[in-house]
């Protein structure tokens, strides 16, 4: 203790504008955040009418313009002092929270990483007041003419953090989360008006309204007959909004919505509850479309525990989960979209009548003199769709197998692999997952699934030079209709889609027309298959540009690649090993995981040792 006296005094307070910076890290993550940010500043000053201005998306401009409240001289000064606010008083005041910001940290956030500037008017003011303020550092207050209301310019933001900003992906990206974030706010709020121009174009222009109208109005008029409203009341929970009618789900996650008290949140367990009333009705592998308002007592919710404020935490989570579980069931029930039985009519008897002069034919049979009941007839049988590869001496691999081979494959010829070929690899499956075969070193235990992940890589990857060679085109073009937000997505990877082997082309807002697919997509739905793909992508959004297509072309082999559980039959084994040596890295999927375990013959014996 001795020591650290003499050493004199050792904490100390942070400076505002380093305090700031650290609580702009936790608030204001990338342009997204600022945006959110703004638009609830507005709508907590009673703003019926909101623009939303954005360049290069939010790195060089963020600008908000509302016709709310205003700020007098002195609360334009005030608002970026940090935990300045207008909506907590006491500490009681916290646990009944029914606005949106309500910390006080967001504008001296967004100043201490931005160029701002701030003008505001109120009501009964003759003039306004504008100021200035670049990374914390006050520049100048001055009166200004103005309208009511208040306009924030958002510039250059984190010029003064480098670091952060070159954290930031692609503006393609930037732009799709500022878009997720004004979609949450445009929908919890229909009954004030928005308008966002964007690159100086408006994009979105509208009118206040219900939620019905503003779900049509963001995701175009085709949703007016895929919604079905659900309205629920308790002394717990009031639940309305609307739910999408199963046959409209997708295979790609977006269009579901959470709103607690006009405030977006993510919540899994309140989610499974809506997704668990829609099972049996929907594919496994799709998604139900829901835009659900539950409203509560504040009292009874912490919207505290997270600087975004996405997360909740509920008193009665699991009574709230039973009521929206059963509004969900009841809204699908009563809108006939579960089968039902008629007992009071004999389905069986509803025939209709011929028509009159109908000529009546005398009932006939056609019968098969060659038919033997007891012949037994083979199955078809589901084959990999690959064919045999060419050997490469260049493969350590490649004689794996020779010494246990009756049977050679062709060499480049290229051509198909008969599938009635006989090839002793003493192959056999366990568990409909696993093949198990031998060689000449030993035991080899082959993951299909990924096995064949990396055969379907390598194979589209060899191919990436000419894309085109390895597609096949639609005898009748389909369109995909996707999400405003999944289309900006589909915007900044649509070449690496085409160098997969896809011909897409955009057909008209948030479409898209595929008229070329890769070879490998056989009975397959193509919007689903390029639905999945985004919604992958999203999951997992590669760290520089050049890894783009590898990512895309993983994600596809897992799509396509054939599953767990899969029974496969002798000559699929024997394809599949076939091609899986052939790859150049044989021993590892795409992700990096291994497709095999080998266990020498020398292992075995000393392990069979008695």
């Amino acid at each position: 203790m001795g020591n650290f006296a003499r050493m004199g005094d050792l904490i100390r307070l942070l400076p505002d504008s380093v305090a700031n910076q650290i609580a702009a890290g936790e608030v204001i993550q990338r342009p997204a955040s600022a945006v959110k940010e703004l638009l609830e500043n507005s709508i907590d000053s009673g703003a019926r009418e909101i623009k939303l201005i954005v360049r290069e998306a939010g790195k060089l401009l963020i600008q908000l313009v509302d016709n709310g409240c205003g700020m007098s001289e002195r609360d334009v000064r005030m608002c970026f002092e940090r935990h300045a606010t207008s909506k907590i008083q006491s500490a009681e005041d916290l646990f009944a929270i029914r606005t949106l910001g309500f910390r006080g940290e967001a504008l001296a956030s967004i100043a201490s990483v931005a160029q701002v500037e701030l003008r505001s008017k109120r009501l009964e003011d003759e003039t306004g007041s504008c100021i200035q303020i670049d990374g914390s550092e006050f520049k100048k207050q001055f009166p200004v003419s103005c309208q009511n209301g208040t306009s924030v310019a958002v510039k250059n933001l984190f010029f003064n953090v480098p670091a952060r900003r070159n954290f930031l992906k692609s503006n393609t990206l930037e732009f799709k989360y500022i878009l997720e974030e004004f979609f949450r706010i445009a929908l919890a709020n229909p009954s004030i008006g928005f308008c966002f121009i964007n690159q100086e174009k408006p994009l979105y222009d509208i009118p206040s309204g219900n939620l019905r109208q503003r779900i049509i109005n963001l995701y175009g008029s085709g949703y007016n007959q895929r919604l079905i409203p659900i309205d629920q009341h308790s002394a717990l929970v009031s639940i309305t909004g609307f739910i999408g009618k199963p046959e409209y789900s997708k295979k790609i996650r977006g269009e579901q919505y959470f709103f607690t008290n006009g405030r977006f949140i993510k919540s899994p367990y309140l989610h499974h509850a809506v997704e668990s009333a829609f099972k049996e009705l929907i594919p496994k592998d799709a998604f139900p479309s829901y835009f659900i308002l539950l409203e509560i007592d504040p009292k009874t919710i912490d919207v505290n525990i997270h600087p975004t404020k996405t997360e909740i935490n509920f008193q009665e989570i699991k009574s709230i989960y039973a009521v929206l579980h059963a509004a969900v069931k009841q809204s699908v029930g009563k809108y006939h979209l579960s089968p039902t039985l008629d007992f009071d009519q004999e389905q069986g008897l509803d025939i209709s009548p011929f028509p009159e002069n109908h000529p009546v034919k005398t009932p006939s049979i056609t019968v098969d003199p060659d038919y033997n009941p007891f012949e037994k007839k083979t199955e078809p049988q589901t084959q990999i769709s690959f064919k045999a590869p060419a050997k490469s001496s260049g493969n350590e691999w490649q004689n794996f197998f020779e010494p246990v081979r009756k049977q050679h494959l062709p060499g480049d010829t290229g051509d198909t692999l008969d599938m009635d070929t006989e090839m002793s690899f003493g192959a056999f499956q366990v568990k409909n997952s696993l093949i198990v075969t031998h060689a000449a070193r030993g035991i080899v235990i082959i993951h299909q699934q990924r096995a064949h992940e990396r055969i379907i890589f390598e194979k589209l990857l060899d191919q990436r030079s000419d894309s085109m060679k390895g597609s096949q085109t639609q005898l009748i073009p389909q369109t995909v209709n996707l999400s405003p937000v999944d289309a900006h997505l589909m915007e900044e990877w649509l070449e690496y889609f085409q160098e997969l082997g896809f011909d897409i082309t955009p057909f008209g807002k948030n479409a898209y027309i595929i008229r070329a697919v890769p070879y490998t997509l056989d009975n397959v739905s193509i919007p689903e298959m390029v639905e999945s793909l985004l919604e992958a992508i999203k999951t997992s959004s590669p760290t520089n540009k050049s890894d783009h297509f590898l990512a895309l072309l993983n994600h596809f082999a897992k799509k396509m690649a054939i599953r767990k559980g899969k029974k496969l039959h002798q000559q699929e084994m024997n394809l599949l090993i076939e091609n899986l040596f052939s790859c150049k890295v044989p021993e590892m999927a795409p992700d990096g995981k291994p497709t095999m375990v080998i266990l020498s013959y020398d292992e075995l014996q000393k392990k069979l040792k008695t």
